[in-house]
């Protein structure tokens, strides 16, 4: 199976709430929501912000809407009140979490982004 970054299987958005962080995962078609919910799990977020060292992880799966959204505890280093991260906000761990790959069947590549260049 092809391996892609998850970023051309879906797109994300990050909120925070102190020293939480909140990152939504939804897919672009609705045929590769299985597939985000066997391979984006809490263990490969867990391992994917380990540099982080995030305390817990968890996940909310929104399956009506294709999406999923993760709670990661303790990765903005105390919040934006008291982080001297440039991202306090952890505005950006949405893209860094996009980077992560994931492999998609072949069937399901039309349904992914940016893969004409391939």
């Amino acid at each position: 199976m092809p391996e892609i970054a998850l970023f051309q299987a879906a797109h994300g958005r990050t909120g925070d709430k102190g020293n939480r962080s909140n990152i939504s995962v939804i897919a672009y078609d609705d045929r590769l929501w299985e597939t985000l919910v066997q391979q984006v799990t809490e263990e490969r977020v867990a391992t994917y912000f380990k540099s982080r060292n995030p305390s817990n992880v968890k996940r909310y799966l929104l399956p009506n809407l294709h999406a999923m959204n993760f709670v990661i505890d303790d990765v903005l280093d105390g919040g934006v009140n008291s982080s001297l991260n440039l991202d306090s906000h952890g505005k950006a761990l949405s893209f860094d979490l996009l980077q992560m790959t994931i492999t998609v069947e072949q069937p399901l590549l039309p349904y992914c982004k940016g893969l004409e260049k391939l």
